[in-house]
């Protein structure tokens, strides 16, 4: 098994990674409480998933990695592949040790021997993090890039994603966070308001093409979703809401799934009542339509006009409201009729 898993980490490390730093030989070793047998699974993280790379046996609650590991990134540790790992980031370390707390989604598990873990773990015990702020503080820290592509990406203007790559130091710039940011921000400024939206051709729910285009016409709300998405099923009742007040108006919506099972798709479409066009390649968070609108988080959604120009973006709640209000309401249509 270790063989195995380990050829296959460094087929997807190979495959995947943008760094370009020669493995490290790195021991991690450590205990597993309340666990008496199985196994450890090293993970590498890529585009928000991780690959296994490496196993140890647990033995008598103990276990033991050497690991040929790229520094600096971010690895994963769990006992059952299917949940989520302990995240571990690996900087500047030749020996780790490790407290895997199984309960609680490894809540109270511990890591020393990497200084990038310890920077991790004051990130997460903050609160209000402005992320230029944190960059000056940690610029060498892999941690730093992580959490500018991983949590504020979404959150910033093109502009602003430069601005705090510019502050990293420059050995994070060959980085995976880096390249997959830099490429975000040429996708980001190709959606921006006023810009025509780029069209695709994705399966329905009966595993037939639609293409995008063939439903400009009205106002339509490219709405990116999944059924495992919380955000994304609590929004839904404000969208069906929006949907019936306006779809006599002029107003469309055109789901995307970001789902891994069709199962799960069709039954939250059924549960949450969604009656607009539905499309999917359920890809998770490969999505090809999401990776072309520069989606990394979801919920997430582009308003296009009649002729298939972006004119809002992230509209939720009452502000999607109050836009197609303003775009299809009766100020809207007295507006028009008076200009005629």
């Amino acid at each position: 098994m270790k063989i195995r898993l380990l050829t296959l980490g460094m087929l997807l490390a190979g495959t995947f990674s943008v760094a370009q730093n020669k493995p490290v030989q790195v021991t991690i070793e450590g205990t597993v409480p309340g666990v008496t047998s199985g196994y450890v699974y090293l993970q590498k993280f890529q585009e928000k998933l991780f690959f296994p790379v490496d196993s140890a046996k647990v033995e008598n609650g103990k276990f033991q990695l050497r690991s040929a590991v790229q520094q600096p990134e971010l690895y994963g540790l769990t006992v059952d592949q299917k949940k989520a790992p302990l995240f571990l980031f690996v900087q500047n370390a030749s020996a780790i040790h490790v407290v895997l707390d199984t309960a609680s989604y490894y809540k109270n598990s511990r890591i020393t021997g990497s200084e990038a873990q310890a920077v991790f773990d004051k990130y997460r015990q903050s609160s209000n993090v402005k992320i230029d702020e944190f960059i000056k503080e940690n610029p060498a820290s892999i941690v730093s890039a992580y959490v500018l592509y991983r949590n504020y990406a979404y959150r910033l203007t093109p502009d602003q994603i430069r601005q705090n790559i510019a502050q990293l130091d420059p050995s994070l710039h060959g980085t995976q966070y880096v390249g997959t940011l830099e490429k975000l921000i040429v996708t980001m400024d190709k959606v921006a308001i006023g810009k025509p939206a780029i069209d695709f051709t994705a399966n329905d729910t009966e595993g037939k093409p639609v293409k995008l285009s063939d439903h400009y016409g009205k106002y339509l709300l490219i709405d990116f979703w999944a059924a495992w998405c919380g955000p994304c099923r609590k929004e839904n009742p404000n969208l069906v809401k929006a949907y019936h007040k306006y779809k006599d108006k002029g107003f469309d919506v055109f789901g995307v799934s970001l789902d891994r099972t069709k199962e799960a798709w069709l039954k939250a479409i059924a549960k949450d009542e969604l009656t607009w066009t539905q499309v999917s390649d359920l890809k998770y968070w490969h999505s090809e339509p999401a990776a072309l609108y520069g989606v990394r988080a979801i919920p997430a959604n582009f308003l296009l006009s009649p002729d298939g120009k972006i004119v809002g973006k992230n509209l939720t709640g009452e502000e999607l409201h109050k836009k197609l209000e303003e775009l299809l309401g009766e100020g809207a249509a007295k507006a028009t009729k008076s200009s005629k």
